[in-house]
């Protein structure tokens, strides 16, 4: 309970909403321009000033913006509620069992989605989509609160308990470089290390960070093998990359992503005994009708990818 809470005939459900949503954008003027009805600035203020009486607690200074202890145990308790109020609402009214809510990265979301939700809309046309461009490492976050019903990302390593994932396709690891570079193999890249007995690259690499998943997959690859291949230029996102390996600074990590070519100027390396990531679908408890709709055609793409090879 609130240090400091006096008890009446019970907290004002109102303001308690209103509260929600100033912590929620982090300001009284924020809030008022993003909530779902119309309410004055002044009469938000007034309203969260008699919630602070009521309590007998200060719940967040004003300029700047931050929640006090108390604010934050207070937000902490209403958002699994109010935050769900929409989704609630929506299914009430019949209208969430259309919603399918995906995340996947962008190349996912640009080269493969629009034939797969194409065909969806033409199957059931009420169907409404909401799609979220994500790093593999945020996926788990998403599930487990409920912000989207699955997503398409690599799969590695141990899931969080109460997530599940269905394997897709597997894709190969390659090296981007220039197209009218002298290289043409991975041990063109590469030379003794004087300091051991592994390889190290004569050029510079251009890569995920070593905290994202993929990454740290190319990471463990290269020091499986001894070779000393650490990013000199982190980016986050394998668009950067071949942006930046274009411009010379140096060679790339990549995926050799069915129906997609490198971009302009550039040459993919398959890079031939290393392990293949593998891409899948992720989700929490049971699928609702929509989303495993979308996961069997996800399937039946993944099955024409494959023998397109």
């Amino acid at each position: 309970m609130i240090k400091g809470a006096t008890h009446r005939d019970g907290m004002n459900i109102h303001h308690l909403e209103l509260f929600y949503f100033v912590a929620k954008y982090e300001g009284i003027t924020a809030a008022v321009r993003k909530m779902p009805y119309g309410i004055q600035q002044p009469a938000v203020s007034g309203q969260i000033l008699q919630l602070e009486r009521d309590l007998g607690v200060k719940l967040f200074n004003r300029r700047p913006f931050a929640l006090t202890p108390a604010g934050n145990e207070l937000y902490d308790f209403l958002y699994p509620f109010f935050s769900r109020l929409g989704d609630m609402e929506a299914c009430l009214k019949g209208e969430e069992s259309l919603h399918l809510r995906i995340a996947a990265s962008a190349s996912a979301i640009r080269n493969h989605f629009p034939d797969l939700l194409g065909e969806m809309r033409r199957e059931e046309p009420d169907v409404r989509f909401t799609l979220r461009e994500v790093q593999p490492s945020d996926i788990h976050g998403l599930l487990l609160n409920q912000q989207i019903d699955l997503a398409i990302s690599i799969i590695y390593g141990r899931h969080m308990e109460g997530l599940q994932s269905v394997e897709l396709l597997k894709v190969p690891l390659v090296l981007l470089v220039p197209e009218k570079g002298k290289i043409r193999r991975l041990r063109d890249m590469l030379e003794d290390d004087p300091y051991s007995k592994g390889k190290i690259s004569k050029y510079p690499l251009v890569g995920l960070p070593p905290h994202e998943i993929l990454g740290k997959i190319f990471t463990e690859a290269f020091n499986e093998r001894g070779i000393d291949m650490v990013p000199s230029m982190e980016v986050d996102s394998l668009e950067l990359i071949g942006d930046y390996v274009v411009r010379g600074f140096g060679v790339g990590m990549g995926v050799d992503i069915p129906e997609k070519e490198p971009p302009e100027g550039l040459r993919k390396i398959r890079l031939t005994g290393f392990p293949p990531v593998v891409v899948g679908a992720i989700y929490q408890g049971s699928l609702k009708p929509v989303a495993r709709d979308f996961l069997a055609l996800a399937r039946k793409r993944a099955r024409t990818l494959i023998r397109g090879k």
